[in-house]
């Protein structure tokens, strides 16, 4: 029997990934949405189904608003929440974004009690503290795709930069996914040098920078959404890494219980990942700089939790 995979939210991110795991064969794939979007899920998954033949999938792909149809999922992940839109932070999505993760959360732990969930919905590491909370989860089944995509757009900059292929960059993203994430270049690397050996703090801070404004360039460009394939193909690798139980080092966002020196807290770092979701943090040595970078990066994340904490409840 094929492992199970829910993907709240049928978008373009949920129904992406949809398609791309479809096509891995690796999983049976429920794609969820809200009751407001009517058939539309079971329209967009058994287009995708039809492809089957064509890609040499059995996958069955089931689409649906009713949660009782994820029962027993071995993942699942969350998409689902209010986009950012041009010239909005992502905590001007906090509030909203947190209540629909809290209740999808609690959802899913009712009808998958033993499931591994990997949060998207931005803000992303405020929201993976929302499930969290919501589902009663431990901290291993409860993470989010953040790092993957992070680093995916720096080694992208550094490949074009030096003309090489992709496949000869490394790059290393940790703290938020948001303004305070932390670039690390000593351990970003091309072809195993590190990237502060190769090119001056100018360069280096060119690549950093529109590293940390990659999404945002998108949203820009694309005027009423946002990035969508990129994200789909990092929430990918993080869904083999679990499935095949590779024990693969990834950077996610993960709840720290001391770790680099942070507690009670979720941000990016590196992790391993296999059949129990994050199996343990691999810390790395930081510099005194990044180190401080890390703390700033878990104070803006801490500062959206004291503001949802404070915040009304729904009515």
């Amino acid at each position: 029997m094929r492992p199970k995979v829910t993907i709240v939210g049928a978008g373009n991110v949920g129904a992406t990934l949809a398609e791309r795991l479809s096509g891995t064969g690796l999983a049976d794939i429920i794609l969820l949405d809200i009751p407001e979007t009517g058939t539309m899920p079971k329209g967009k998954a058994l287009d995708m189904e039809q492809s089957g033949s064509a890609v040499l999938s059995d996958s069955q792909i089931t689409g649906t608003t009713d949660y009782a149809a994820t029962k027993n999922s071995d993942i699942a992940v969350i998409t689902a929440g209010l986009p950012r839109k041009p010239g909005m932070t992502r905590e001007q999505l906090l509030e909203i974004n947190a209540k629909i993760v809290s209740n999808v959360s609690r959802q899913i732990a009712q009808h998958s009690p033993e499931t591994i969930i990997i949060v998207v919905t931005n803000p992303l590491d405020a929201m993976c503290h929302a499930a969290l909370k919501a589902s009663g989860f431990p901290r291993n089944r409860v993470l989010g795709m953040a790092g993957i995509l992070d680093a995916s757009r720096m080694e992208r900059l550094m490949a074009r930069k030096f003309n090489v292929s992709i496949e000869n960059v490394f790059a290393c993203v940790l703290g938020t996914h948001g303004e305070t994430m932390v670039p690390v270049p000593s351990y970003s690397t091309v072809f195993g040098v590190p990237l502060n050996k190769l090119l001056s703090s100018a360069e280096i801070q060119d690549i950093v920078g529109k590293s940390v404004q990659g999404g945002a360039e998108i949203v820009e460009l694309l005027k009423t959404g946002s990035a969508f394939y990129a994200p789909s193909a990092s929430i990918l690798e993080m869904i083999m890494a679990i499935l095949k139980d590779k024990k693969k080092i990834l950077p996610c966002s993960v709840y720290l219980q001391g770790e680099f020196g942070l507690k009670d807290v979720y941000l990016g770092v590196p992790a391993v990942l296999g059949r129990e979701g994050m199996e343990r943090v691999f810390e790395i040595p930081l510099t005194a700089q990044e180190q401080e970078g890390l703390r700033k990066a878990a104070d803006s994340v801490l500062d959206m939790i004291r503001h949802l904490s404070a915040a009304p409840a729904p009515a």
